[in-house]
């Protein structure tokens, strides 16, 4: 087992802030997390687990053992008469999942191509853009107990997701106690588009097509993003910053009264969401910055390291949180209504 000491993290954090893990683990296989858990050394330690590091705000070095997720591995697993089963390894790069099973002819997650991040990762934030959600299309995963280093397997219901939710992110559930090894998804052989969302129909309306197909889709969806949203690897981001929230019909119409111009979105148990950058955009926080923290000019809703990208100095963690606590709190001041981060705070 090779451990490694003093590891700079700015490579594996998109937004690329500088801090070092005291000790880092390359986990590829189950043997790799079971290697770890009967170590002398590091079995009783505190462990952090690192996927693609895209959801992470690091405010300092990282004390725990780093449990850097690199599992790969891209299959069909099972047939069914009305789905596909393909699994993907932990670490592969979620992107490219999505781009490699439309390429095997297995369409269902386009509508979350570009997503950052890494498969692993997917489930325990339960990623979604433009009408679908990973839960729409999971099917199982299997992980292993960083206590007992038992190996066990979780389905939908086992998941508990929510929005941008799951039993992963919950003290009594897996949090901090699991590291997931593979991801299945149930991909429908009978595929319909998921459309509905303005940028989509605007995409449809110029290309003069009524029913996309899911490369269609896929490739929309990634031109939808490049234009709002930085690349990591050019501007250090974590993509969308805050969750969009939900209300109850009678406080969007209390906001709507106020300022009617509020984007937002009815749902189907009849609560409203709201768009979170139109709320933080119409705090004037668009541009603004905190230090080497600000806010980006296409797309209020992202936080972007101004710094020297990559190579230099940069944000800090603790730049990186001042400005999301100032615009809560003006958000807050505003609407009555109190944003919630969506990354993990380290």
């Amino acid at each position: 087992m090779l451990v490694e000491k003093n590891v700079p993290l700015q490579a594996f954090n998109t937004f690329h802030i500088v801090a070092r893990a005291h000790a880092l683990v390359r986990i590829a296989s189950e043997e790799d997390v079971k290697e770890v858990l009967h170590s002398p050394e590091w079995a009783a330690a505190p462990k952090f687990v690192l996927g693609g590091g895209s959801n992470i705000v690091l405010t300092g070095d990282v004390k725990p053992l780093v449990l850097k997720v690199e599992v790969m591995g891209r299959r069909l697993v099972a047939e069914t008469p009305k789905a596909f089963v393909v699994e993907a390894g932990a670490g592969e790069g979620w992107h490219s999942f999505v781009a490699w099973t439309l390429a095997q002819g297995y369409p269902g997650l386009e509508n979350m191509a570009l997503i950052p991040g890494t498969v692993g990762a997917s489930p325990v934030q339960n990623v979604g853009a433009y009408g679908v959600e990973l839960q729409d299309r999971f099917e199982s995963l299997d992980a292993i107990d960083l206590k007992t280093g038992q190996l066990f397997t979780l389905n939908a219901a086992q998941c508990a997701f929510g929005y941008r939710d799951s039993v992963f992110k919950h003290a009594t559930g897996w949090k901090d106690r699991a590291l997931i090894l593979r991801v299945r998804f149930s991909l429908p052989k009978v595929w319909k588009p998921v459309l509905g969302y303005a940028d989509i129909e605007k995409k449809m309306a110029e290309h003069a097509c009524t029913q996309p197909t899911a490369q269609q889709l896929f490739d929309w969806v990634c031109e939808i993003r490049h234009a709002k949203l930085p690349d990591p690897d050019v501007i250090g981001n974590a993509g969308s910053f805050f969750k969009n929230p939900t209300v109850t019909p009678e406080q969007c119409e209390d906001i709507i009264a106020r300022d009617p111009k509020v984007v937002h979105y009815r749902l189907a148990d009849g609560s409203v969401k709201l768009a979170a950058g139109w709320l933080i955009d119409s705090c004037g926080w668009r541009g603004k910055s905190v230090g080497q923290a600000g806010v980006y000019e296409k797309q209020a809703l992202v936080l972007v390291n101004r710094g020297a990208g990559s190579h230099g100095h940069g944000a800090t963690g603790g730049e990186v949180m001042t400005l999301a606590k100032s615009i809560q709190t003006s958000v807050y001041e505003r609407f009555g209504i109190l944003l919630e981060p969506e990354p993990v705070v380290v």
